[in-house]
């Protein structure tokens, strides 16, 4: 079986593990009674996957782990994809739960199983007992890897200790340098001994590994490497124990970053060359957009698609979540049986659309909404419906975003800001688009008189047309001036939606979640090729790395619907940006922005004109530590019948976002410090 599915007995949708098994009492159960059979390690194994840092439908980056998925949305943790309502939307700087004490009790399950399943090896055929042993070794790799990825250099606990324990029993943080190459140890020794397919549905396999190991070794590299790029290296010696948990030391970074994208390279080639997975396209068609966008919405809902490696399911009514209940679009005037209860969680923004292809711009390459070569030159386009604008898009940014006036379910999302009342033609509706003069409250718009807006659904307000017929002043899905739960930019996501989502209630979603997919592996191998070949390193394993990576984005964006790739890619910072920007937006509301964006060092004030893999003026979105982001709002033009767009800054909620260099490594928890003699904080905290 090609596709992974962590079922729903395996999965976090699922409160607790062993209690809901049919089998003994707990206490009844002893841990030879688990590892000396197959129905054992069935509840051993479930008991660790459903302890795993997954990032699912679940998981909100500012709460971190603790699995309620209460107002969970996507992209809204200061990457630029998207904002919503207030409360949710935060730089991604920390988590309320941290993953600490329950990485390491999990940890000690793990390890108790490298330890002990030895003994009974003659209990298991030799394949059963190497994958057994090869997914110890994946889940310590993969929660080390999670663990690397928030605090640097981590206690690495390869041996079986209590936790909570003794104090003898403490294990000191590692260098950063020393925990990155404990994973790749971890995922080698998983790769050589999981079994090519998986023994039960919801398991990891060799592919899995592989896929993880690729990610994981991006990851390190792109650390060794941008490290250097922040004022100070943001490297630091712990004062209890004199080792650099934080970052690589000066005569060794070069080195490990070259090591970590081959091994980056090789898994995600070996993945490539194997050729069980391939690109979702069982709906494509190469002459119709309409099919390009189709094919991608049925990719994440399909849970058996050739491009999943591993999926988390969910099953109704048992097994569910909350995504959609939180996420779907103001559904007034729609026939679902209620709209939303907390509506339009996650609303891409113009920044996230200016990524795409298919629109007219400016000189300096954002949105062009009037005939001028900026905003505030020339009078505004008018289109006979808001979904004019967006005709020549991508149809990837189609199947990621509902456009105003598109399809979704059994209504069209009617969505526009206001209405202008005023005569033609309509020249800038603001005085200033600065960042300084960004909105700084709910109600403070900023427009003219000649605007009329509605406050909140219940506020329905009417314009006159130029003929004598009333027309609603802001759209049914609004977005409305005052009220944060309709579309806040102008624009609401579709990724993930399920069009046949129950309506209203929260806990009754079931659609799965794509974890691991082949499109990833496919930009991990085509970014760690460019990396090696920006740093002059030859193939490690002999493949033409630049001719894989050219043909990984081509694909992609041939399956997008994107423009095609004008040359080859080479090892230059242009073709890394191309290879970035990629990322972005195939990976888009995936859990994988705020990471990128961590790993490349780009998000902090000083290299922010790389905030999206891209040369970009930092200063015109942000001060020197605060920074916004833009709507794409319609209005509706009484005079003509039409209607028009406007960019600016947010304009329903204060949402200004932080961000440092200390960032880019979450301290560690001060309980664990504040206890050990060996746990040593952060340098910079």
């Amino acid at each position: 079986m090609k596709k992974l599915l962590i079922s729903a007995i395996l999965g976090l949708g699922m409160m607790t593990s062993c209690a809901d098994l049919d089998i003994s009492p707990k206490g009844m159960m002893t841990e030879d009674d688990l590892l000396s059979n197959d129905a054992g390690m069935e509840i051993y194994m479930a008991e660790i996957y459903s302890h795993l840092p997954l990032e699912d439908f679940k998981y909100l980056p500012q709460r971190g782990h603790n699995r309620n998925g209460w107002l969970v949305s996507k992209g809204v943790e200061g990457t630029g994809e998207a904002v919503g309502r207030d409360g949710i939307v935060a730089a991604f700087t920390g988590e309320e739960s941290q993953y600490w004490g329950e990485a390491f009790e999990t940890l000690r399950k793990i390890n108790m199983l490298i330890t002990d399943l030895p003994n009974f090896q003659g209990n298991y055929s030799p394949i059963a007992f190497n994958d057994y042993l090869g997914h110890a070794y994946f889940l310590r790799a993969f929660i080390f890897t999670q663990m690397a990825m928030r605090y640097g250099g981590i206690p690495l606990v390869t041996r079986v200790i209590n936790y909570p324990g003794d104090e003898e029993l403490e294990v000191p943080r590692s260098s950063e340098e020393e925990t990155w190459d404990q994973i790749l140890a971890d995922y080698d020794k998983a790769i050589e001994l999981m079994s090519a397919q998986s023994a039960k549905r919801g398991y990891a396999n060799r592919s899995v590994a592989l896929a993880y190991k690729s990610s994981a070794m991006l990851y390190a590299g792109s650390v060794a490497k941008y490290n250097q790029t922040v004022d100070g290296h943001l490297t630091g010696i712990g004062t209890k124990t004199g080792v650099r948990v934080m970052g690589f030391a000066p005569d060794s970074w070069e080195a490990a970053s070259k090591k970590y994208f081959a091994e980056a390279y090789k898994a995600a080639s070996e993945i490539i060359k194997e050729g069980k997975y391939s690109l979702h396209k069982s709906k494509w068609s190469a002459d119709d957009r309409n099919a390009q966008f189709e094919n991608l919405v049925d990719m994440l809902a399909d849970a058996n698609s050739s491009e999943h490696l591993w999926v988390r399911e969910y099953v109704y009514p048992t097994a569910v979540h909350s995504y959609d209940s939180y996420n779907s679009p103001y559904m007034m005037g729609f026939t679902y049986p209620a709209h939303s209860p907390l509506s339009c969680g996650t609303c891409p923004t113009a920044d996230f659309v200016e990524l795409f292809d298919g629109f007219p711009r400016y000189p300096d390459g954002t949105l062009k909404v009037t005939t001028g070569d900026k905003i505030t030159e020339g009078e505004y386009i008018m289109y006979d419906k808001p979904l004019d604008f967006f005709a020549n898009a991508e149809p990837r940014l189609r199947a990621q975003v509902i456009f105003p006036g598109d399809k979704f379910a059994d209504g069209t999302v009617d969505m526009w800001a206001g209405s202008y009342t005023g005569s033609l033609p309509v020249t800038a509706i603001m005085n200033d688009y600065s960042y300084g003069n960004a909105p700084q409250s709910f109600t403070d718009s900023k427009y003219g008189d000649q605007i009329v807006m509605s406050n909140s659904p219940t506020e329905v307000k009417y314009v006159t047309d130029a003929n004598g017929n009333e027309h609603l002043a802001t759209g049914p899905c609004g977005p409305y001036k005052g009220w944060g739960e309709s579309g806040v930019t102008g624009l609401v996501t579709r990724k993930w939606l399920d069009p046949n989502f129950r309506g209203g209630r929260e806990g009754v979603c079931d659609q799965p979640y794509i974890l691991m997919r082949y499109a990833e592996v496919l930009l991990d191998a085509a970014e760690a090729a460019v990396e090696l070949s920006m740093a002059g390193v030859s193939s490690p394993d002999g493949t033409d790395m630049l001719a894989v990576a050219t043909q990984a984005i081509r694909d992609i964006r041939e399956r997008a619907g994107a423009d095609e790739l004008a040359k080859g890619l080479t090892g230059d910072e242009e073709s890394r940006n191309i290879v970035r920007r990629e990322r972005r937006k195939e990976l888009a509301f995936e859990h994988q922005a705020k990471w990128d964006i961590r790993r490349w060092r780009v998000q902090h004030y000083e290299g922010r004109d790389g905030f999206w893999g891209e040369v970009r003026d930092k200063d015109s979105f942000s001060n020197s530590n605060n920074y916004r982001f833009r709507g794409l709002y319609p209005f509706y033009c009484t005079e003509n019948g039409k209607y028009f767009f406007d960019t600016h800054f947010q304009n329903m909620a204060d949402k200004q976002l932080s961000y440092s260099q200390i960032d880019y490594y979450f301290s560690i928890p001060g309980g664990e410090v504040v206890k050990s003699a060996v746990i040593d904080q952060q340098p910079n905290r």
